[in-house]
């Protein structure tokens, strides 16, 4: 495709048949306050929207698994948590494939395509939990698909990229994750009520007719459906943002796309791995019921696990924020700070809880309410470390493009037609990178409860103490890693 300077007479963007804009300038002030502006807010209110669906879907295991329990199937604690994985893995590596689809397809076109394949695992979950003879292989095949909701994110992030200026891309960016981001909370906040169960706190009480998972999946569905027609009549593609995908795969020889995805692993992986795990956490650890249908002792999953998720989706947008006016390198610092400190916080609330015996009777009992006591603790400390997955989240991503920006200025000379041409190159290239470190980064929502089920550990508490010295470990990594390439004076991106 050849590339020619932006017009900068015409305040219209010229259009083509479905819904292209062949003419976008956000970095020009007059074209973006008479124009670009109103046309970018709702392209990212519906974007927000699939995404946040995309969300819901590739974390509704995260939650239901904790409840397949009590619709009578007999899994172990081991096969529960790798059916609240499988999502995370297959959402990690479908992100490099969703954020080229954009370049490939227009965002608007990728983004109809990608909330349609979230019929697929909603669909296949309302079929299979109603039938009692269904294998677990089987769900792990329908867990696999629920993957599909995330890459969602990838898209509609490389998306969103390129509808806003520079100065606002951590605003945006951050805003759009944080509304996807708030699937989690969603889905982990509705779908006990939705299903049957008790929750909001305990002002819903379990339903006499029993758990019905099916209902949750019919619902997403729909708005499946509502989310493809959204896209269809309320969004755009960009032409400007149509690259081939050599183009696009060349990040990956720019070192600091995978320094940016280890850091990434650390902020977003957390995030999505924390939230996936806690219901089950939670469960393992503060509750006990003799059987389906049992009345339970202890603290109900349903009533918390919602709030790590909506904590660490309302402060990515702040981490955003901080991102612009202080520099994202700075702020993601403070925030793997956080992330240690919070962590030696847990393993201390951690070693304060008794162990539950895998055999009932009053000694399984007495651990629960004793455990009970640590909960309000275990919690506020947990949810710290939410809100610091979450400022980092929007801060690390707000690097990604400053670091391509900074590649075009350092490159061309102010104010001439090869620093625009280059400032657009950058854009592209860093769309391209958010699809690559947030794939990476992704992965760490398949790692983190697959350590919480440590093979090499056999006692659930034992387990997720091993975890978080593990986690710790890393986010000190992080931090190093932080400090010395982007932080300490004299580094090529020192600031960004």
């Amino acid at each position: 495709m050849t590339i020619t300077s932006p017009r900068t007479d015409l305040l219209a963007p010229a259009r083509r048949r479905g819904r292209w804009i062949d003419d976008w300038r956000p970095e020009d002030p007059a074209f973006w306050e008479s124009t670009g502006a109103p046309i970018a807010r709702r392209n990212l209110v519906w974007s927000i929207f699939a995404e946040h669906l995309g969300f819901s879907v590739w974390l509704i295991w995260s939650v239901s698994s904790a409840f397949l329990l009590a619709q009578g199937f007999t899994f172990s604690p081991q096969q529960l948590f790798f059916l609240v994985a499988i999502p995370n893995l297959v959402g990690a590596l479908i992100r490099v494939p969703y954020t080229l689809a954009v370049g490939r397809f227009g965002g608007r076109n990728w983004t109809m395509v990608s909330a349609a394949l979230l019929l697929v695992p909603t669909l296949t979950f309302a079929w299979f939990v109603t039938q009692p003879s269904t294998p677990y292989w089987v769900f792990c095949v329908i867990a696999a698909t629920a993957g599909f909701g995330g890459g969602n994110f990838a898209s509609s992030m490389a998306n969103i990229n390129f509808f806003y200026p520079a100065h606002l891309k951590g605003a945006a960016l951050g805003l759009n994750a944080a509304g996807g981001n708030l699937g989690v909370a969603i889905i982990q906040l509705f779908l006990p009520v939705l299903v049957g169960g008790a929750g909001l706190f305990g002002l819903v009480t379990a339903s006499a007719g029993g758990v019905h998972l099916e209902r949750a999946a019919w619902a997403y569905a729909g708005l499946a459906v509502v989310a493809v027609l959204a896209a269809c009549f309320r969004m755009d593609n960009l032409a400007n943002a149509r690259t081939d995908v050599r183009q696009q795969i060349g990040v990956v020889r720019h070192r600091h796309t995978w320094v940016l995805a280890l850091l990434y692993i650390g902020t977003f992986g957390s995030f999505i791995g924390y939230s996936a795990a806690m219901p089950l956490l939670i469960k393992l650890n503060f509750w006990h019921q003799a059987g389906p249908g049992a009345p339970g002792t202890g603290i109900n999953f349903a009533y918390y696990a919602f709030l790590g998720a909506l904590v660490g989706s309302v402060t990515r947008p702040f981490g955003g924020y901080l991102a612009d006016r202080f520099g994202g390198a700075r702020v993601t610092l403070i925030a793997f700070g956080g992330l240690v400190l919070g962590t030696i916080g847990i393993l201390g609330t951690l070693s304060l809880l008794t162990p539950i015996p895998a055999q009932a009777g009053e000694a399984q009992v007495a651990a629960v309410e004793a455990n009970a006591d640590v909960f309000p603790l275990f919690l506020g400390v947990f949810l710290v470390v939410f809100a610091c997955t979450g400022i980092g989240n929007g801060s690390t991503y707000k690097m990604i493009p400053a670091i391509h920006r900074s590649d075009a200025v350092r490159a061309t000379a102010a104010g001439s037609p090869e620093r625009e041409l280059a400032l657009l190159d950058g854009t592209r290239t860093s769309s391209a990178a958010v699809g690559i470190i947030g794939a990476v980064g992704a992965i760490g929502g398949f790692l983190i409860p697959i350590t919480f089920n440590s093979p090499w550990v056999s006692e659930p508490l034992a387990a997720t103490k091993s975890a978080f010295a593990v986690f710790t470990a890393f986010y000190a990594l992080c931090a190093l890693v932080t400090w010395a390439v982007y932080v300490r004076r004299g580094r090529t991106y020192t600031g960004v």
